[in-house]
């Protein structure tokens, strides 16, 4: 581990070894500061979970704890953007920002084993079978506690534990948890090469009944395709899972029945190849981002949904930042007060444009009719690619500057 500055904090317990997790203890050594990764389940998630949007800024958070290598080794750049309709008609086009690196695509799976592997190699300690049940605050640290009956001491208790964090409650009780958006998420492979797949573009089409997207495959002989499908009520993944998948592709078809190329796409996937993610979920705004010497990282503080593109560049940027404030800030106060005024806006208006999408995507045939009609003039005035992504993508965090209270 090597330390740049050291403050008042030296040891911090990070509850969570997913995504967030492994990049705040990488950020966390970087500042001198030594962290445990406390991991509920008994073994690495390997194999876990789809696919996931890396965007430049999150490339940037990750480039300063120096992982952006590694990750850029597992991952697809995908440069431009495709708005069509159901009919398979291009309504806008948009590339990326120049002067930053395209969106990367990527399994979470892949970047779990990447991040992982990083963080080992700094000298973090992961500890698996660690669920935390408790933690108790003294003047001179915290304690947790964890369901096997152990437990473990440091300056301050991080909170990388996700949508459903335990660290979220025991902070504040009455924190809400994530929220059903009216949508259902499945995923796949098609063995049909789509009009306008064998370039860099991912192209989005709100279609008649569902929305959905869709890319060309590096092999340029398969469509790699996702559908977000209506539903009024929340259902879990465990729950989506006791439909077989042959059935729910069934539905898929029936939906897109009269979408161009999804229909085509659809009919040329297998169910051997079918993804079942169930409800997509977005987390309202936590009053209590910290109390004392816990705090909330990632997920546990801000879960825009899936629609934004921006989860897991959210969760490295406010990992990094967090580090910031603690190598900075005498005492740990000062560090998540200074932590979440440097995060809270950019977060919470990042989730309101995602819950813009998530209700046009579970829109009704006459709201989606209107939007299809709006969105050439929409791409050109208020959507134009740089007033889209240079507040998202173009976001910089430098971490050799001081962080003041």
């Amino acid at each position: 581990m090597t330390g740049v500055r050291q403050a008042g904090v030296r040891r911090a317990l990070v509850i969570g070894g997913g995504i967030a997790g492994p990049v705040v203890a990488s950020a966390l050594c970087k500042a001198g500061i030594e962290p445990v990764v406390y991991e509920a389940y008994a073994e690495k998630a390997d194999g876990i979970g789809g696919v996931v949007m890396l965007a430049p800024n999150g490339l940037g958070a990750l480039r300063i704890i120096g992982a952006e290598k590694a990750v850029l080794g597992i991952g697809r750049p995908i440069p431009g953007m495709i708005i069509a309709d159901g009919r398979g008609r291009k309504l806008a086009e948009a590339t990326g920002i120049p002067g930053l690196p395209p969106n990367q695509v990527m399994w979470r799976s892949d970047l779990y084993r990447v991040l992982h592997d990083h963080a080992a190699a700094q000298g973090v300690r992961i500890e698996y079978g660690k669920r935390l049940v408790g933690a108790d605050e003294t003047a001179d640290g915290v304690t947790a506690r964890f369901a096997d009956g152990t437990t473990a001491t440091g300056d301050v208790l991080i909170g990388a534990d996700g949508i459903r964090s335990t660290v979220r409650t025991l902070i504040d009780p009455g924190a809400p948890g994530p929220e059903h958006v009216g949508l259902l998420g499945f995923g796949g492979y098609g063995n049909h090469v789509a009009e306008g797949t064998g370039g860099d573009a991912m192209t989005f089409a709100n279609g008649k009944r569902a929305f959905f997207g869709f890319w060309g495959h590096p092999d340029g002989k398969r469509t790699l395709w996702f559908s977000n499908l209506p539903h009024g009520e929340a259902m879990s993944r465990a729950q989506a899972l006791e439909t077989p998948s042959a059935e729910w592709l069934r539905r898929l078809r029936e939906v897109h029945a009269d979408d161009i190329p999804a229909r085509d796409i659809l009919a040329h996937s297998s169910a051997d190849e079918f993804f079942v993610f169930g409800s997509m979920e977005i987390m309202p705004r936590v009053p209590h981002w910290h109390r004392g010497r816990m705090v909330l990282v990632g997920d546990s503080a801000h879960a825009p949904s899936s629609s934004s593109g921006q989860g897991v560049s959210l969760a490295a940027e406010s990992a990094v930042q967090l580090a910031r404030c603690l190598r900075d800030l005498p005492d740990a106060p000062s560090a998540f007060a200074a932590y979440e005024r440097l995060r809270r806006p950019r977060v919470e208006k990042v989730a309101a444009d995602a819950a813009k999408t998530n209700r046009n995507k579970a829109a009704g045939p006459v709201a989606r009719t209107l939007m299809r009609a709006l969105a050439p003039l929409a791409m050109k005035t208020f959507l134009k690619p740089e007033k889209m992504f240079g507040f998202l993508h173009g976001y910089r965090i430098d971490w050799d500057e001081p962080v003041t209270a």
